[in-house]
């Protein structure tokens, strides 16, 4: 955990915090100086000490990780590793299935469930030689409720959600890179709020998992270094594919060369209002160093397409909920009739309920005309930035407000989010601000299928920028 000040208050520096990477240690594994059994039990060893006061874990499996890197043991000394991901101790957030450890879903309705059969990205990692370390805390059923996991820098304030588990196992050191999932903004904010580096890939690149069908689910990557994360998410591309029906994600095994952009466009999104002024600031230090590199930044007052597709993205928070709530109505009223559902979330299923098709029509036909939109921006720039959250993360009790009575978010505001997933567009948060202690992120967006060359704008942007911190 980041170290304390005199008076309890967290100190984040951006620009010296180190996490527990992957790719940089792996060359020793082929010279025999480290071994994948030695690195998972340095991974276990930072579990035991954090764990009681982080609670990122639902279920640990360290038994069968250890038979796994044991198995990768052997494949390194004989100079055939499965993969470069061959080794690496994953995360697995739990509504994903895992065929030797329960899928709780984060709800008592589930409790202990075994489903006997991997989610198809588990799969893949299995079969490219990653010891699965266990299932991380999510929110219920991956909506508003949240579990106990505290952030791995403040055990005051929320991790983020609902890749809760995720983010905190990563951001505190326990695991090299872990797996969650967004529909409106569960990995990148949490990402940003454990100051992880973490990948929104493309709709569909990924796939996502069977039985979580909605339909602007994305499956992406939190992880310690740009180099893992984009390992992880090649390796289940090659191994699992994407979701039915999609092209998958484009790009060569290794991570994009770094690539400065000519030209980004600044977007505000609905996030820019609800951000305070100590994150904005920070941000445009950063876009200060942009125009230093000579990068091009424009914005909605530059360009009236801008304008428009800012306007376009204004309401996405609502959207979202519109969407997702419409298309897990049927899942609700089973869950609801156990008696054992959240009342937050029978709450949800009421707003759900006054839902009509045609709602549901024209909020599809609301989110076509985003995703026009930003195929319209596409000959302006190379890629767009903002930011990845509103600010740090806020204390566990925080009730942020959704825009419509009746519910807030218990993890954080997801408003710098929301756009992105019902845009299916690919999103890259970087580490690259300390806010009063705490982490934040920048957020690259993309067009749909950038996902490569998006990672390699990221990879300039941490050689190329100096971190932020402001207090």
């Amino acid at each position: 955990m980041t170290k304390q000040s005199l008076h309890g208050q967290p100190i984040y520096d951006p620009s010296r915090h180190r996490m527990r990477t992957f790719s940089d240690v792996r060359q020793a594994f082929f010279d025999g100086t480290d071994t994948p059994t030695d690195y998972l039990e340095r991974c276990l060893d930072t579990i035991a000490q954090k764990e009681p006061t982080i609670k990122a874990w639902v279920t640990l499996n360290e038994d069968n990780a250890r038979q796994a890197a044991e198995e990768s043991d052997q494949r390194y000394r004989r100079g055939d590793p499965l993969s470069p991901i061959d080794g690496m101790p994953i995360g697995i957030k739990d509504v994903l299935q895992t065929r030797d450890m329960p899928t709780e879903m984060g709800s008592p309705i589930f409790k202990g469930r075994e489903t006997h059969m991997d989610s198809a990205s588990v799969n893949a990692l299995r079969l490219a030689g990653a010891p699965i370390v266990g299932k991380t805390v999510t929110t219920e059923f991956a909506f508003v409720v949240p579990g106990p996991t505290t952030n791995p820098f403040d055990s005051s304030a929320t991790p983020g959600g609902s890749s809760s588990g995720t983010s905190a196992a990563v951001g505190a050191g326990m695991v090299p890179a872990a797996l969650g999932n967004q529909v409106v903004g569960s990995i990148i904010r949490p990402a940003a709020f454990c100051g992880n580096f973490a990948i929104k890939p493309t709709l569909g690149a990924l796939h996502g998992g069977e039985g979580l069908s909605l339909s602007q689910l994305h499956l992406g990557v939190h992880a310690a270094s740009l180099e893992d994360l984009w390992a992880v998410a090649h390796e289940i591309a090659q191994r699992a594919g994407a979701d039915p029906g999609y092209p998958g994600l484009f790009g060569p095994a290794h991570l994009a060369p770094a690539q400065r952009p000519g030209r980004l466009i600044v977007l505000e999104t609905e996030g820019w209002a609800r951000c305070d002024e100590m994150t904005q600031s920070a941000f445009h230090q950063v876009l200060d160093q942009l125009n230093d590199q000579s990068v091009t930044l424009i914005t909605r007052r530059d360009d009236n397409t801008i304008e428009r597709f800012e306007r376009a993205i204004e309401a996405s928070v609502i959207l979202c909920r519109i969407v997702c709530s419409y298309e897990l109505r049927w899942a609700f009223r089973n869950y609801r009739d156990t008696g054992l559902l959240s009342e937050d979330l029978c709450i949800w299923l009421e707003k759900a309920e006054q839902l009509t098709p045609q709602d549901y029509r024209d909020a599809l036909q609301q989110r076509e005309t985003m995703r026009q939109s930003l195929r319209a921006l596409a000959p302006l720039a190379d890629a767009m930035i903002t930011l990845s959250c509103v600010g740090p993360a806020p204390p566990l009790d925080h009730l942020a407000d959704s825009g419509e009575p009746g519910y807030a978010f218990k993890t954080g505001d997801p408003a710098f989010n929301a756009a992105t997933s019902a845009l299916g567009a690919p999103a890259i948060t970087v580490p690259l601000l300390g806010i009063r202690g705490l982490p934040a992120g920048i957020q690259l967006i993309g067009q749909a299928h950038s996902d490569w060359p998006l990672a390699g704008h990221a990879r300039w942007l941490m050689d190329a920028i100096s971190p932020v911190s402001v207090s």
